[in-house]
This record gives C-alpha cells, sequence and structure tokens, in this order.
C-alpha cells in the first residue's frame, strides 16, 4: 500500500452462527489485497436495537489501514455482505452480515451513502464497547475518546463472548 489510510469498521451478524459468520468476515476483510487488518476486538454479544423480536447478535470491531477511498471500502465492503447473503429487508431486520464504516481517515461525510463518522455510533454500546478494547483513546468526531463513550453507554444488553 502506497498511501494507507486508516478506517473502523464494526461487524454484527445474528443469523446462520453468528460467531461463525463474524469470524469468517474478518477473513475475507483480511484476505482483501487492498485491506490489512489491523486489530481485531473480542466477540460481544448484544441484545438487537430497534426491532426486538429477533435473536441477539453477536458484534465486533476491527481497525484496518487501505489504500481505497471511503466510497471503495464501503463497496468493498458491501461485496462482503452480499458474499455472505446479506438482504436488506427492513431497517434493524436480522442479518446474517452487517458491516460498517465507523470511521475512515478522520474525515468527516455529510455524503447519505457513506456518512462519516458513523451518525449513531456513539449511541451503541455494540460499537463503542469493542472499539475501547482494542482503541481506547480513539477520538470519535466530537463525542470523545471510545472508552469514555463506552463508560458513559454501560453494559446493558452487552456481553463479553466467553
Amino acid at each position: 500500500m502506497s498511501n494507507p489510510k486508516s478506517a473502523v469498521i464494526a461487524l454484527g451478524s445474528n443469523l446462520q452462527n453468528p460467531v461463525r459468520q463474524i469470524r469468517a468476515a474478518l477473513a475475507a476483510i483480511a484476505a482483501h489485497p487492498q485491506i490489512k487488518l489491523e486489530r481485531t476486538s473480542s466477540l460481544y454479544i448484544t441484545a438487537p436495537v430497534g426491532y426486538d423480536d429477533q435473536p441477539d447478535f453477536v458484534n465486533a470491531v476491527c481497525a484496518v489501514s487501505t489504500d481505497l477511498s471511503g466510497v471503495d471500502l464501503l463497496a468493498a465492503l458491501n461485496q462482503i455482505e452480499a458474499d455472505f447473503g446479506r438482504e436488506r429487508t427492513f431497517r434493524n431486520a436480522p442479518r446474517t452480515l452487517d458491516l460498517d464504516i465507523i470511521d475512515y481517515h478522520r474525515q468527516s461525510s455529510d455524503d447519505p451513502h457513506l456518512t462519516l463518522p458513523h451518525p449513531r455510533a456513539h449511541e451503541r454500546s455494540f460499537v463503542m464497547k469493542p472499539l475501547a478494547e482494542i482503541l481506547p483513546d480513539f477520538e470519535l468526531g466530537q463525542h470523545g475518546k471510545a472508552a469514555d463513550i463506552a463508560v458513559r453507554l454501560g453494559d446493558d444488553g452487552i456481553r463479553l463472548l466467553s
């Protein structure tokens, strides 16, 4: 990679063996020729948000470096989701795999296709807890450090997968 950019990606799954889905998704990200997997959080079990009538999720966060643009990274992640059978039926629906860019090289973007940093990450313990585990001092926009945000959000509805 000639001029790598940093990115933070959140992973989630609650269908078709979610633990296996997350581990395979991390392997797929790492296998991409233009993405280098730098750090990976533990896996967490989390209660669903927004639509409760579904199984719990398995979530994780990874930090990567890439020479892809933000839009091209999003396209690569969307392709991985599609390869894993992701169907977008309705908002907050159960899913085989969900990959979200939380941050791309500290850039801000109001583009509806790729809003940066992720507009709801600071409200979600299933993003902030794993992010705080691997990058506690990571500054998420104007919301502060990952570790501080995770403490504010608390542990309700999230637990470390043993």
